[in-house]
């Protein structure tokens, strides 16, 4: 039995031990969503830092943190 052989019987061996589908985190990310940028309405993740927020308001809008985002960074 070549290595090809070997491999491919350890695929099906892993596949038939994991059982399910792959699982996605589509649904999870689509809910952390919640920072949202009141001048274009971008979303940004509830884990984003201030000074990325910061960034953003002043290279896209040229305003602060405060105008873009009320309410974040608190």
């Amino acid at each position: 039995m070549g290595n090809g052989a070997k491999a491919a019987q350890k695929r099906e061996r892993n596949a038939a031990k994991a059982g399910g589908a792959a699982k996605s985190q589509i649904k999870t990310n689509q809910a952390a969503l919640n920072i949202i940028c009141q001048t274009c309405r971008q979303t940004f993740l509830l884990t984003t830092r201030p000074p990325a927020l910061e960034e953003h308001a002043q290279n896209k809008h040229g305003k602060s943190m405060a105008e873009c985002f009320p309410g974040a960074g608190k």
